[in-house]
């Protein structure tokens, strides 16, 4: 099995970084391979809402970039962890250019990541952290995926890059998270056959 795990800071090996190796680590501990994909410090810009992938249906984004490369590994892998530093108590802007992005076309080709497990890792000086994660969140919930938990929010505090690493209850949370998000990719993957069959989407407007 393997995991995708989504750097969203600018800093390539910030606390972002940090935190994410931390589940990467006890992931690789219970026999999952793990791959850390830095995104924050490119050039991604936000979605045209051009609903171009939703025509071409070819899995890409009209736009160029990264981001295809990176939505490919995504497919293809059994658990995807996605990590952000907190930018005025929501996610960083990149990040967030990337996540409308990838989830975009994943719905447009047929849910390109459900039932895959998720996690995500929100990292904050001080506050603004559980908004973070709860906006995290939302990209697995409407891509129908399974969300790993551990013993408190999946969030840990740091200013400066290691400082992450003195977080001892953070420190804790992703250990826990990442023996969670194992157990959980296991038991789907011995239950794959017992999967819940995909209901055709149903799309309303409030004004008619």
């Amino acid at each position: 099995m393997k995991v995708i795990a989504i750097n969203g800071s600018p800093k390539e090996h910030g606390n972002t970084y940090h935190a994410l190796k931390m589940v990467t680590d006890e992931l690789e501990k219970q026999g999952i391979s793990t791959e850390i994909i830095h995104i924050g410090n490119k050039n991604i810009r936000g979605c045209l809402a051009c609903t171009g992938c939703s025509k071409n249906k070819n899995e890409r984004c009209v736009i160029d970039d990264e981001v295809n490369e990176v939505i490919q590994k995504m497919k293809v892998a059994d658990g995807i962890i996605i990590g952000s530093p907190v930018y005025y108590a929501s996610i960083a802007g990149i990040m967030k250019s990337f996540l409308d992005r990838t989830f975009y076309v994943a719905s447009a080709n047929g849910g390109l990541f459900r039932h895959k497990v998720g996690a995500s890792v929100a990292v904050a000086r001080r506050s603004g952290e559980v908004a973070t994660f709860d906006h995290l969140n939302h990209y697995f919930t409407v891509a129908e995926m399974f969300i790993a938990s551990s013993n408190y929010w999946n969030v840990i505090h740091g200013k400066m890059p290691g400082e992450v690493l003195q977080d001892e209850e953070g420190v804790q949370i992703m250990r826990v998270l990442g023996k969670n998000m194992a157990f959980l990719m296991e038991s789907i993957a011995q239950n794959s056959d017992n999967l819940p069959q995909k209901e055709e989407k149903i799309m309303t407007n409030f004004i008619r």
